[in-house]
């Protein structure tokens, strides 16, 4: 069989590409099927319509049926086939076409695949990856717009993460699908056509499913985001640039588990915290991460941890969605009351 390394080494696609981070989650799952038979695809309309949001796009025509397959609309049917499959020695991705579709299947992943390998004290691993579009942006409503990121961190045995850029979504699902744990891939699709160079022969070990990575050194205040929100995090220090303080942006990547030296390394030096996400703020993930930030850096810190995210309601209706997510004004105001203390 051909490994990994040698595929690499004999393909003729250039290096680095500029690819749209939907269209870098393709490239990654082409690479994944290339590289091991046992992985294969699920998901409803993900065959010949590449999915509602083209991500699986034309990968049935190249790899058949068996390996893109087109599932009925059960989404916990496709989570309990998947376990089985597991089970059996395969690697399924099961696609979610919305992330207020999964709650159907949310029995078979916290009950289930959550827990199969603690269940069995290690014999059984289940590799199985969720990949969920999520988060708002694109003009649509509840129950296509949701951000249930904390639910499922809130449950042990499960992998939590999500890409901000191209070039991670094309490495992370790669690792995520190799990785022996189940995981629960969160894809930002208001960043679906954001685009951004990619480097296809980038080493893929597990290093962004457990590393939070600082995009952008600052020294005044962090801002912590993941997922969408990485680039209004990234706007809001040009703004504070402008300013004249000096913001450093952490891209959490993984939700579950949390990267929390590289927060707390951050903190240390900037003495001021702002945790950003869509999510409700209330019991999410920027309380987590909040809560941790004061026991690391409890004598460092300058001002309360304050976090920005979506208001404890149900999900808006598309004309009032940019008054609920996070925006620039809303981080900018955050700094400011860091600031007042």
């Amino acid at each position: 069989m051909t490994t990994t390394a040698e595929h690499r080494e004999t393909t003729t696609m250039s290096s680095t590409r500029t690819l749209t981070l939907a269209k870098a989650i393709n490239e990654g799952l082409r690479q994944s099927l290339k590289d091991d038979p046992k992985v294969l695809l699920m998901g409803e309309d993900i065959g010949p319509l590449g999915g509602v949001f083209r991500v699986t796009d034309g990968l049935q025509k190249e790899f058949g049926e068996d390996r893109v397959v087109d599932t009925p609309l059960a989404e916990s049917g496709i989570l309990g086939t998947a376990i089985g499959l597991a089970l059996r020695g395969y690697r399924p991705v099961c696609e979610i076409q919305f992330d207020g579709f999964v709650f159907p299947a949310y029995n078979q992943i916290t009950t289930q695949l959550a827990k199969l390998r603690y269940r069995s004290r290690g014999a059984v691993s289940v590799p199985v990856v969720v990949r969920i579009p999520y988060g708002g942006g694109i003009g649509a409503v509840e129950h296509h717009s949701e951000s249930p990121e904390a639910l499922f961190a809130h449950t042990p045995g499960l992998r939590i993460v999500t890409p901000a850029t191209p070039q991670d979504a094309y490495t992370m699902i790669q690792e995520a699908i190799t990785s022996p744990d189940p995981v629960i891939f969160f894809e930002p699709k208001g960043r679906y056509w954001s685009k951004g160079d990619v480097d296809l022969d980038a080493p893929v070990g597990a290093a962004t499913l457990n590393a939070a990575q600082v995009v952008r050194a600052g020294t005044d205040v962090t801002l912590v985001a993941y997922g969408p929100t990485v680039a209004t995090a990234l706007k809001s220090a040009d703004a504070l640039a402008a300013e004249g303080r000096s913001a450093e942006v952490i891209d959490l990547r993984a939700i579950s588990p949390i990267d929390t030296s590289t927060i707390a390394a951050s903190v240390r030096k900037t003495g001021r915290c702002i945790v950003i996400h869509e999510a409700p703020v209330f019991f999410g993930a920027g309380a987590e991460i909040a809560a941790r930030v004061t026991e690391e850096c409890f004598y460092a810190l300058e001002a309360p941890v304050l976090r920005v995210g979506g208001f404890h309601t149900p999900y808006p209706v598309a004309k009032l969605e940019h008054d609920y997510l996070p925006s620039v004004d809303r981080v900018l105001d955050a700094v400011d009351r860091a600031f007042a203390h």
